[in-house]
């Protein structure tokens, strides 16, 4: 379980601090999906990058599992599985040397890197490419990649940003599957997305952010019964709308 409450960052700028996340606060639970959305330059992504110890905030606490990600960062680290905004795989490696690197870091032996391997290789569909070296893979592969790598040491809690962008229809699939295949085994899941149909059919709540604060949260049937719409995207805008206006 991630527990994010009242976090606050901002940064330097020429024209003065630029408060990019504001009081910020939401729970992801075990064996949900939790969605966090936001327009561009909302505040969202900064606010996975300080989830996953990358960012610190200026105020505010954030705990996975109930260790402190300032107090007890290793902790947290060694319980979270992510899948950042840029993918970033090491082209001259293969595919599962990739995989056993991030494993090794985690302080895996090398019977569970491979056990744990070929359990990921089957899941994500990589037989195909896990032995080829990664300079020249599609988007698809570089995704499934960086995910396996990420889910190497089995953590309970798992932030996965934008995972589905730039990938095929089949791919997509795919992955929609396993996203469900992690909630199922009981992981905590944190999902975002600009796809309105992926988040409808797979957040259990969603957490919408705006100028760096939360502008709703709740479940899609709550958040499309608290704006009066009956389409998941119509809700959004209308939330985003609301928003704008008070900074227009």
């Amino acid at each position: 379980m991630i527990d994010v409450t009242d976090l606050h960052k901002s940064f330097a700028a020429k024209t003065g601090a630029v408060h990019a996340v504001q009081g910020v606060s939401f729970s992801a639970r075990d064996g949900e999906i939790t969605g966090v959305l936001g327009p561009n330059g909302a505040g969202k992504t900064t606010t996975l990058r300080m989830l996953y110890t990358l960012m610190s905030a200026d105020s505010g606490t954030i705990t996975v599992d109930g260790f402190s990600t300032t107090a007890q960062s290793y902790e947290v680290r060694s319980r979270l599985g992510v899948l950042p905004d840029a993918r970033g795989v090491y082209k001259r490696l293969t595919a599962r040397e990739n995989i056993a690197y991030f494993g090794r870091l985690h302080g895996m032996s090398e019977a569970l890197i491979a056990e744990r391997t070929e359990r990921l290789v089957a899941t994500l569909g990589m037989s195909e490419f896990i032995d080829r070296q990664c300079e020249g893979f599609s988007q698809g592969q570089r995704t499934k990649t960086a995910i396996a790598r990420a889910l190497i040491h089995d953590p309970k809690n798992v932030i996965l940003d934008e995972p589905t962008n730039g990938l095929d229809v089949m791919t997509t699939r795919g992955l929609r599957e396993f996203l469900l295949q992690l909630k199922a085994e009981g992981r905590c899941v944190i999902f975002s997305s600009h796809i309105m149909q992926e988040v409808a059919a797979l957040c259990d709540r969603i957490v919408v952010i705006a100028h760096g604060k939360v502008v709703a949260n709740g479940t899609p049937d709550e958040i499309r019964r608290n704006t009066g719409e009956s389409n998941l995207e119509e809700a959004f805008v209308k939330v985003i709308g609301s928003e704008e206006g008070l900074h227009a």
